[in-house]
């Protein structure tokens, strides 16, 4: 099998075995499951470290689509259907139970994985939802910028929990994703109105 094949089978496979058992699991389980030596293992990634920064970048921050920040900024349509439109296809492509399982154990483990995926990537998300939220209300922004970040905290931490609900603790509703997603961005739009003030005139 070519190298590169052979590097992405073992990192899918890394993505699927450490989200099952943590990033404490042995590589030598892992090499197991993957058909191949611990040996070949480490001749393709020299650490268990190295192992999962590739997996971060492949499965964890690979699969955020940067074309979201742009369609976020679109304004011929209302902020209200472009954050459903958003988190709706965020939850179904990024929000899985295998993506919410490695996220949380790396996150137990102390793991760099959380904190860089937050920093790099889901802050500068915020600031987009922020600003074009507060556009269309017409409404000031706060001047501190962790302020700002806390408010959208309400709507992405939502999003979330929900993803947290349905695929770690197995909460069923009878609503479905949606349905739930677009309340929570409706509850998020209203509150900004009574945390912040209104641009002057």
């Amino acid at each position: 099998m070519p190298a590169a094949e052979r590097r992405e089978q073992i990192l899918k496979k890394a993505f699927e075995f450490f989200s099952e058992y943590g990033l404490t699991a042995q590589t030598r389980a892992l090499a197991e499951s993957c058909g191949v030596s611990q040996r070949l293992l480490y001749s393709i990634f020299p650490n268990k470290s190295a192992l999962i920064n590739a997996v971060y970048e492949t499965a964890i921050a690979g699969v955020f689509k940067a074309v979201w920040f742009v369609q976020l900024q679109d304004r011929s349509k209302p902020i209200e259907q472009r954050l459903k439109d958003f988190y709706c296809e965020y939850y179904d492509t990024v929000l899985t139970r295998s993506w919410m399982r490695l996220f949380l154990y790396a996150s137990l483990a102390e793991v760099e994985m959380a904190p860089t995926y937050i920093g790099s990537i889901i802050k500068h998300l915020l600031d987009i939802v922020m600003k074009e939220a507060l556009d269309e209300a017409g409404l000031q922004s706060p001047i501190d910028q962790a302020q700002a970040q806390e408010i959208c905290w309400i709507l992405h931490g939502a999003v979330s929990h929900l993803a947290i609900r349905r695929h770690i603790y197995r909460d069923q509703t009878a609503l479905n994703v949606e349905k739930v997603i677009e309340l929570q961005i409706k509850s998020f739009l209203a509150g900004l109105k009574s945390i912040l003030p209104a641009n002057a005139t």
